[in-house]
Parts: structure tokens; sequence; C-alpha cells
């Protein structure tokens, strides 16, 4: 599930940068063309990749937020958990190595009459 919400946010972020290289071409044709100067151009591109920034650090925290508490309500076990019971496991199974072995009875053979 985290794997689906890194490649939607990765998307995002591609889409961004996409915008940003299409606005980029649009701000040097405007400055090209003298209807913006060069230090507009470059305001306009740095309020834009602010403001981008800010949007993608807050669609961060909020798609955490999700994350977490669909995994709360799924009742999913964190890493800690996880790694918790098997530092657990491994205990129990030393400990069930170390006991003695139980001796087992000798086999004892019938024979068929017929």
């Amino acid at each position: 599930m985290e794997d689906l919400f890194k490649k939607f946010l990765y998307t995002g972020v591609g889409l961004v940068a996409f915008t940003a290289e299409k606005l980029q071409t649009a701000v040097d044709d405007l400055v090209h063309d003298g209807k913006l100067s060069k230090s507009e151009g470059k305001k306009i591109l740095n309020d834009l990749l602010d403001t981008a920034q800010a949007k993608r650090e807050d669609f961060e925290e909020r798609l955490q937020s999700v994350t977490e508490s669909v995994i709360e309500r799924l009742n999913i076990p964190s890493q800690s958990d996880y790694e918790a019971l098997e530092q657990r496991v491994a205990e129990l199974e030393a400990k069930v190595a170390a006991l003695p072995k139980p001796k087992t009875p000798a086999k004892r053979t019938t024979i068929k009459k017929d």
C-alpha cells in the first residue's frame, strides 16, 4: 500500500516538474518577446516553485496522516511491533532448542502369526 502512495506522490512531483518546465519555457518566450522583464519572469518562476513546494509538503503531511489512519483502522502492526515479535520468537526458539530432548521409548515389534 505504501508503494501505491509513493507512486501517487511521485506522479504529482513529476507533474509539478513538467508544469514548471513548461512555465519556464513560457516565461522565457515572454522575456524574449519583451513582454516581461527578466526579473519579473524570475519572480514568477520563484513564486510558483515556492508555492509548489509548500503544496507538496502539505500534501505529504496529509498523505502520511491518512496512511497512518488506514493502518491503524486495519490493525496492521507497525515495523517496531513486527521486529519485537521477531525477536521474541527467536528467543523462544532458542529456549525450546535448549530444553532437554525427551527419550523416546524403544519401538516394539510385533510378529504376525499366520
